[in-house]
């Protein structure tokens, strides 16, 4: 039996332990370490952690997809869905579906009802996190056995980019999620190549191949996705060889350090998380601009890129990342500035400064952010108090408002509207009935982002993304850190079967290609 060298955790040696020789010799078993202790919600339309979201990305297919291995969605191809028509004024959406994609385990075959019932559970408050993406559907209809009808009350920038399997646009089997009930939530039913086997609390979750996947059989047999939290456990697992694939400490001393290891694979994706403050403009002392800006003024973004490494991050200039279709640089900055951030304090009447308190979560690679951020701010007389709670609960606090300042860092389909909708739209703010993620309070821009969804001119739209921005930079609604690029290696013998630059998942694609090579 293999062991882990010193200094890695017993429930890490204990887990790895079971499978590693079996691995080695048969080459059918892949383990994968994440950096999180734990399992958060396997409900694809309830999860919103980047570990459950890189897991789920391998169980689930949607209408469309991504290309493996891309992050534009110039790439999307068929999914489920075989083809599809729009009408001209973009309103209906009719998707013909493939027969021949079958529910893991004994759930039988998907369709149309399935998908209408997926599409319906993620528009619904009650069942999905990310039912306001949906708020455009009129109406889901199944008008044929294989084929779905999706009326819209306006047209949806990018429709397609809400069908991929990526939060609501991951399809589920209707009679799994009604057997299963909550259950649900730690055995995730799918069509895609691999599919739920087991979940050990705090240490794996195991995914077998899916024998009868539409696209074929998948080449590796065992999938053990193992939860283990410590940077340095991680990278004993993998240069020991218990690992074949790793997901990386989000800085750059970590890639340079892996790229060493022999026979190592390294992939620097996009699309990056981006690093936000959000400043709740509701509650003093940030419901003062002065003070919000004295804030901004604090923050050096280029230390912070250099922090992390300019080979693993982006520095931020807007709310939306550089990429995304709308993005603009045209907007209000604030350059890094002690004296100015102080004589705004003073001028708003804290001369000794401020406290602000940030409810906060312990995974390392926003930990190590948040703490940077903490010491910038402390040189302009800004304590920031740091409530630390384990990933979960931070999801579950600052969506009950309990965050003056909300370090958020996040990934979305990479087109201005999806940002600004979520973060910056009054409809997004927490505890309303339609809440996301506007952390801020902010409602500056929300008619320049409601008429950009409806704009049929493509120039004007860009112009009414870019006035959004500039309105919620004006307000300093929050305040733009850096995009984090996702970090992973593998063991050289992995091959995915695709070259990897990118992942909407924040994970890179598992397919049926993917093989052990020796």
């Amino acid at each position: 039996m293999t062991t882990l060298k010193t200094g890695i955790l017993l429930s890490a040696v204990a887990a790895l332990s079971l499978t590693a020789g079996v691995a080695s010799a048969q080459k059918t078993t892949l383990n994968v370490g994440m950096g999180s202790a734990d399992a958060g919600k396997l409900d694809p339309h309830i999860a919103t952690t980047t570990p459950d979201k890189g897991l789920l990305h391998w169980m689930f297919n949607g209408l469309v997809r991504i290309q493996p291995g891309k992050a534009s969605p110039e790439y999307i191809e068929p999914d489920i869905a075989q083809s599809w028509t729009s009408s001209d004024d973009g309103l209906t959406w009719v998707f013909t579906l493939r027969e021949d994609v079958d529910c893991h385990g004994e759930y039988g075959n998907l369709d149309a009802e399935d998908v209408v019932f997926s599409l319906n559970r993620s528009s619904n408050t009650d069942t999905s996190a990310f039912a306001g993406d949906y708020s455009s559907f009129k109406s889901v209809e199944a008008t044929g056995p294989y084929e779905v009808t999706i009326t819209l009350a306006n047209p949806v920038p990018s429709l397609l980019g809400l069908l991929v399997p990526y939060h609501g646009g991951n399809i589920v089997c209707r009679d799994a999620v009604e057997a299963l009930g909550d259950g649900f939530e730690r055995t995730p039913i799918g069509t895609g190549p691999f599919m739920f086997a087991e979940y050990q609390p705090q240490q794996y979750v195991k995914l077998v191949a899916h024998e009868d996947y539409f696209r074929g059989a998948p080449a590796i047999k065992e999938i053990y996705y193992r939860y283990i939290p410590s940077d340095a456990s991680r990278d004993l697992a993998f240069q020991a060889g218990e690992i074949d694939m790793i997901y990386g400490r989000q800085d750059q001393t970590w890639v340079e350090r892996i790229k060493d290891v022999p026979n190592t694979q390294v992939a620097v994706m996009r699309p990056g998380e981006m690093s936000v403050l959000s400043l709740n403009k509701t509650m003093p002392p940030l419901d003062d601009i002065r003070v919000r800006k004295a804030v901004a003024h604090a923050i050096d973004r280029s230390a912070m890129v250099a922090f992390k490494g300019p080979d693993v991050t982006l520095p931020a200039v807007s709310v939306v990342p550089e990429g995304y279709l709308g993005f603009t640089d045209e907007i209000t900055t604030y350059d890094f500035n002690l004296e100015k951030s102080k004589a705004l304090l003073t001028e708003a009447g804290f001369p000794d400064g401020v406290t602000l308190k940030a409810v906060h979560t312990t995974l390392p690679g926003m930990l190590s952010t948040i703490e940077a951020v903490q010491a910038l701010l402390r040189e302009a007389n800004i304590t920031l108090d740091i409530e630390l709670v384990e990933h979960a609960t931070f999801h579950a606090n600052i969506r009950k408002d309990l965050s003056q300042v909300t370090h958020y860092s996040a990934a979305r389909f990479p087109i201005a509207d999806t940002y600004l909708t979520q973060f910056f739209h009054s409809d997004s703010i927490p505890l309303k009935p339609t809440a996301v993620t506007n952390f801020s309070h902010c409602d500056v821009a929300d008619a320049e982002i409601t008429n950009a969804r409806t704009e049929p001119d493509p120039e004007r739209q860009l112009e009414l993304w870019a006035e959004a921005q500039r309105k919620i930079a004006d307000a300093v609604c929050a305040i733009p850190i850096f995009q984090n690029l996702q970090l992973w290696a593998w063991n050289s013998s992995l091959d995915l079967g695709h070259s990897v630059e990118g992942s909407l998942n924040l994970s890179p694609a598992l397919t049926e290609a993917s093989r052990f090579t020796e």
